[in-house]
C-alpha cells in the first residue's frame, strides 16, 4: 500500500490555514496528504512531505506499531530442529499415537517430545534413519491397532502364566527414577509348543498385547522431565526364564515366532528397554542370542544378560532407585515377594 493509500479521505480546506494550538483539548485535523499530522511513526514522501505511516483517528494517540515496508515485511523464520521435524513428518501421518501418548508439539508436550527423542536415541541421532523408523512404527500401529489387543481376550489353554507385568514403586517418590517396570515370559510354562507357537499371528498380538500393558504401568503419557541421548529414565526390564524348554532348538514354531517378535520389537519398539535377563538359559540356546544380533542394535545387545541360575536375578539390581529391588521379586528369582501370579498381571484371558 502506498503512503497516499494510507491517509484518510480529504476533507474541505478552510480558506485560512488551520493552525494547532497547543492546547491538549484541541485535536488536529489531518486534510490533505501535505497538512498530515506528524505523529513517531510518520514517514516522509521523496518530495520530503511527512506523513503518517499508520491513519491516527481523531483522538486516538499514536502508537510505535512496526510498519511493514513497502516490499512487504518477511514472516518470523521457525526454528526447524530434529524434534520438529520428526513431528511434522508424525502429523503428516495421520497416526496419532505411539506408547499410549497422544502426539501433540513436542514444543509444550514433553511426552511426544519423549517419544521423538528415542527415536532419535535410538539411531544415534542420525535424522534419516530416525524418520524412516518413525514412519513404519506409524505405519505398523495403524495397521496393528496395539491399544485395541490390550482390551483383547486371548486363549487361556495356549497363554495362561506366559506372561507377566510387574511395578516397584519408590515409597514417597515421584521421579521417574523412582519406579521400576518388569515383564516376564514364562517360555517353559507353555502347555503345548505348537498349540502356544503355532499361530504366529496370534502369538504376536499377544506379545504386543504384554508390551502394551507394561507401556501403561510406565505411563510415559504423564511424563513432565525430558529425556536426552545421555538421560532416559523411561525404560524397562524384560526377563525371559527359558527353564524346561531345552527342546526349543528342534522346534521350528518357537524359531519362527522368536524370529519375528525380535524383528517387531527392535523396529517398533526403540529405546525402552534398560536391561535383559535371559534366565535358566540352557547351552543350546546360544541360537536366539546370535540371531538377535543380526537385528538389534550393538548397544541394545550389550543390555543382554544370559544367567544359567534365575535364582540370582534378584542380586542384580543394586543401583535401583526403588529400595530392595531385588527382595521384591518373587522366590523363584532369588527374592521376597509374592509368586508372579499373585503380584504380576498379563494380558486378559479367556
Amino acid at each position: 500500500m502506498s503512503a497516499a493509500e494510507q491517509q484518510p479521505e480529504p476533507t474541505a480546506v478552510p480558506t485560512v490555514a488551520p493552525t494547532v494550538t497547543a492546547s491538549p483539548t484541541t485535536t488536529p485535523i489531518a486534510t490533505t496528504t501535505a497538512d498530515a499530522v506528524s505523529t513517531p511513526d510518520a514517514t516522509k514522501t521523496a518530495t520530503g512531505t511527512e506523513v503518517s505511516a499508520t491513519p491516527v483517528p481523531s483522538g486516538t494517540p499514536a502508537t510505535a506499531e512496526a510498519v511493514p515496508s513497502a516490499a512487504g515485511t518477511e514472516e518470523p523464520t521457525v526454528e526447524t530442529t530434529p524434534i520438529t521435524q520428526l513431528w511434522a513428518l508424525a502429523k503428516a501421518s495421520g497416526h496419532p499415537e505411539i506408547w499410549g501418548v497422544t502426539l501433540a508439539d513436542p514444543e509444550t508436550h514433553i511426552p511426544t517430545r519423549i517419544v521423538l527423542q528415542k527415536y532419535l536415541n535410538a539411531n544415534d541421532g542420525d535424522l534419516v534413519k530416525a524418520k524412516d523408523q518413525l514412519t513404519k512404527t506409524l505405519e505398523w500401529r495403524a495397521k496393528t491397532k496395539p491399544l485395541e489387543l490390550v482390551k483383547k481376550a486371548f486363549s487361556k489353554t495356549k497363554f495362561d502364566g506366559l506372561g507377566y507385568v510387574t511395578k516397584y514403586v519408590q515409597e514417597g517418590s515421584t521421579d521417574p527414577e523412582g519406579k521400576e517396570v518388569f515383564t516376564w515370559n514364562i517360555y517353559g510354562g507353555a502347555k503345548s509348543i505348537d498349540d502356544t507357537f503355532g499361530n504366529l499371528e496370534e502369538f504376536l498380538e499377544w506379545r504386543v498385547a504384554l508390551m502394551e500393558l507394561a507401556l501403561q504401568d510406565l505411563d510415559i503419557s504423564s511424563a513432565t522431565k525430558p529425556i536426552t541421548a545421555d538421560y532416559d529414565p523411561y525404560k524397562m526390564f524384560q526377563v525371559h526364564d527359558y527353564k524346561s524348554i531345552s527342546f526349543l532348538r528342534q522346534s521350528p514354531h518357537v524359531r519362527s515366532a522368536s524370529a519375528e517378535t525380535i524383528k517387531v520389537f527392535a523396529q517398533n519398539y526403540p529405546e525402552l528397554l534398560k536391561e535383559k535377563f535371559f534366565v535358566n538359559v540352557p547351552a543350546i540356546m546360544g541360537f536366539v542370542y546370535s540371531f538377535m544380533k543380526l537385528f538389534v542394535a550393538a548397544k541394545t545387545i550389550k543390555k543382554f544378560h544370559p544367567m544359567s541360575n534365575g535364582g540370582g536375578l534378584a542380586l542384580e539390581f543394586p543401583t535401583s532407585k526403588v529400595s530392595g529391588l531385588g527382595e521384591k521379586l518373587p522366590p523363584n528369582y532369588g527374592g521376597k515377594g509374592d509368586d508372579l501370579g499373585v503380584q504380576g498381571s498379563g494380558p486378559l484371558l479367556e
